[in-house]
């Protein structure tokens, strides 16, 4: 059963939250970062991503870059802007996003869970990527970005949440990004006891976003165990910043793609092969309407594919994802997209951009083909998670992010 625990948070002040609350650091890259913390001495992205206050080029997995981002979150800790609770709390976390809304448990999460699966895992984590993570939490001693998590939805805990927002807001901020962010503290000892005993019944939580800093943090967990003699389980190395929402708020968009080339082929040998797994047929129609279609843009044009009866194994939880059926019968076979993780012509576009940022990279020249896919949904994660199998990458996108900076989580 899942255990998870209150803690001491590390928060933002609240009158300068706004300026504070900052995208995760995996969701833009250095220039990004640089450009959008320019004028903002307060934005996490100074902890998140450090190399913004190193000369343009340093490598983002230099010693300096670490140190620069102790340096600037002892500095935040040391002027007041973040500062930590005294008592150990659960906190809950409104999103709202147009009609979108989504309310989670911050907690920590357990370490030994995610060993023993009891958090259950739908991605590979790549070990630089792990290291990178490791290094930025030992070096901070500090846990600065939350892990997404999921459960099936609770009417109990519905109703905890409820009451633990009876209470005014310690924070109610807006984001440039539309998205306005609602925080919660939850000190009182009786609903603290009472959220944790309700989580202590469910026999699973699910990673949604967030396996390299799940994964980072346990393996800090293992070394540290190993060095303390004294080791107890109850240290707060033993449990990782979590975000915890019910799957029924989970609001997931579809992970497009755009391919550089037809793989040698002009456009009519193309949807040759194409026929020989797809139905196809010209469609004004940009985004699918339901799974198992895919819309294709090449040279101006919009195409719907649907694919051929017995193209894939509607029993097999990883086959029958719409990924899976267009990697394995279009992009491996047709254009030659064997490994997709590495290879370098083909890209992944967040549907968070919409099919315009399809036709604006097909119609500059910069790649040839784009898909437009229908979005994976949460019970098909679970479906995947719970054979103990892995989603193809770029499965999914959640929206909207949970910002770094309203709460770190401190394991020393």
């Amino acid at each position: 059963m899942a255990r998870i625990e209150p803690f001491q948070g590390l928060r933002a002040k609240k009158d300068l939250a706004e300026k504070i609350a900052a995208p995760p650091y995996d969701v833009l890259n250095s220039e990004e970062a640089r450009q959008m913390a320019a004028k903002n001495p307060y934005s996490f992205l100074h902890i998140g991503k450090p190399e913004i206050d190193l000369p343009p080029g340093t490598d983002i997995y230099a010693p300096e870059v670490y140190a620069k981002g102790k340096e600037n979150f002892d500095r935040f800790i040391h002027d007041g802007v973040l500062a930590q609770d005294q008592r150990k709390c659960f906190y809950i976390y409104k999103q709202i996003w147009g009609d979108h809304v989504q309310i989670g448990l911050v907690a920590g999460a357990s370490c030994q869970d995610y060993l023993d699966d009891v958090i259950k895992k739908h991605e590979l984590t790549r070990e630089d990527k792990e290291k990178d993570r490791m290094r930025h939490i030992e070096t901070l001693q500090a846990q600065t970005g939350p892990v997404f998590l999921t459960y099936p939805k609770q009417a109990e805990i519905d109703q905890l949440m409820d009451e633990g927002m009876k209470i005014a807001p310690e924070y109610d901020i807006t984001t440039p990004d539309g998205v306005r962010h609602i925080f919660y503290v939850v000190g009182q000892a009786e609903l603290i006891d009472r959220i944790r005993d309700e989580f202590s019944r469910m026999p699973h939580l699910y990673v949604a976003d967030g396996h390299h800093r799940s994964a980072a943090a346990t393996n800090i967990k293992i070394k540290r165990q190993k060095e303390n003699p004294h080791h107890t389980g109850n240290e707060e190395y033993n449990f990782f910043l979590a975000v915890i929402f019910p799957h029924d708020q989970m609001k997931i968009l579809p992970y497009n793609r755009v391919v550089k080339d037809l793989n040698g082929m002009c456009k009519a040998e193309f949807f040759g092969k194409v026929a020989e797994s797809f139905s196809y047929e010209d469609t004004d129609l940009k985004d699918p309407t339901h799974s198992r279609q895919f819309c294709l843009y090449i040279e101006g044009k919009w195409y719907q594919l649907t694919p051929l009866p017995g193209t894939f194994d509607e029993t097999d939880p990883i086959a029958s994802l719409d990924v899976s059926i267009l990697q394995n019968n279009l992009l491996a076979p047709i254009l030659g997209i064997t490994n997709p993780r590495t290879d370098k012509r083909i890209d992944f576009v967040g549907g968070i951009r919409g099919t315009r940022e399809l036709e604006k990279r097909i119609d500059s020249g910069e790649m040839k083909i784009a898909f437009s896919l229908k979005a994976t949904t949460i019970e098909q994660l679970f479906a995947v998670a719970d054979a103990g199998k892995i989603m193809p990458p770029k499965s999914t996108w959640f929206e909207p992010k949970l910002k770094d900076g309203l709460v770190s989580h401190l394991i020393d």
